[in-house]
């Protein structure tokens, strides 16, 4: 089961080695097969599997997905 929300912690980032972002489910399917999630931008993208396994997508042609993202899921 998916949650609608997730928080994803991004390494590497400025405050404390980490960047948090909060994504919500879309409409969309990844390659996966498993459902897309975007921040309120539509920059921060990932497919997120029920096993809670993140596969960042790139929103543009020159974003270098982040490796190593953990995804938490919120409360609905």
């Amino acid at each position: 089961m998916h949650a609608e929300r997730y928080e994803l912690v991004i390494p590497d980032g400025v405050e404390d080695g980490q960047d948090v972002v909060v994504v919500t489910r879309t409409d969309r399917s990844g390659p996966g097969g498993h459902p897309v999630y975007s921040d309120e931008t539509g920059i921060v993208q990932a497919e997120i599997s029920d096993q809670g396994e993140v596969r960042m997508l790139p929103s543009s042609s020159q974003q270098v997905p982040a490796q190593g993202v953990r995804a938490r899921p919120l409360p609905d």
